[in-house]
């Protein structure tokens, strides 16, 4: 397979898992909706299958959607992040690109169908949360440390996935991913993928978003590093363990 059908893979599955996970945030915190105040039970299960539908169609390139799903895989000493994608420097960059393009797009299309709410009063860091994630307590290294814990279950888990006969495919993921953000996604709002947040609040900082206020940089560095630490550890502990 060529790395540019990689990158479309990627940037497809990564757009529709933020249309979808983006879009059921909106859903829940922006006013006038109808599925206003519905929860966090809503927001996590909504993200599960907004992971569902994006593995779905981006299966060509084995639906990594994350960098830190590829960064398990290249700390596991996986020969392929997919059938016939070598692991080299380039294909590598290929995927964080796509990923990064993707999540800002799909964080797009999830502002246009909601364009009508952000329109509506409602305070700057609500509307950011549409986007990113945010601490409920802001504590960087704490935050950090969460955010590292998070996304090595994702990832480990995922590796093991693979040395297990099973057909739940995506649906395991999906139910892997609700399962996180029910148990350890309080403390950050869960981004254990560092294009679900970078792209997105990318997205938040250039869109024109009436009341915005700021994309909160001095945080972003979080759920970026975060999640790249944590993708690593379980990459090599895989690989320790296989």
């Amino acid at each position: 397979m060529s790395l540019s059908d990689v990158f479309v893979s990627e940037v497809v599955g990564t757009a529709m898992l933020l249309l979808l996970g983006a879009g059921v945030v909106a859903n829940v915190i922006l006013p006038k909706n109808k599925g206003f105040n519905s929860g966090w039970i809503v927001i996590s299960f909504g993200w599960g299958l907004a992971v569902f539908a994006g593995v779905f169609v981006s299966a060509k390139s084995g639906a990594h959607l994350n960098p830190a799903v590829t960064v398990g895989l290249l700390a596991a000493g996986k020969e392929e992040y997919a059938a016939g994608v070598a692991v080299t420097f380039a294909s590598t960059m290929v995927y964080f690109a796509a990923q990064l393009i993707g999540a800002f797009l799909g964080a797009t299309l999830a502002f246009l169908a909601y364009k009508k709410h952000f329109d509506e009063d409602a305070d700057a860091g609500t509307k950011l949360a549409v986007f990113s994630t945010g601490p409920a307590i802001r504590s960087y290294s704490w935050n950090f440390i969460t955010e590292v814990i998070g996304t090595f279950v994702l990832v480990f888990v995922i590796l093991n996935f693979g040395a297990q006969p099973n057909q739940l495919g995506p649906l395991a993921v999906a139910m892997l991913v609700v399962g996180i953000g029910l148990s350890l996604g309080g403390p950050t709002g869960y981004a254990i993928n560092p294009a679900r947040d970078l792209g997105p609040r990318i997205a938040h900082a250039l869109l024109p978003i009436k009341g915005k206020g700021s994309s909160d940089w001095s945080y972003s560095w979080v759920p970026v590093l975060g999640p790249l630490t944590g993708g690593a550890i379980a990459g090599l502990l895989a690989a320790a363990l296989a």
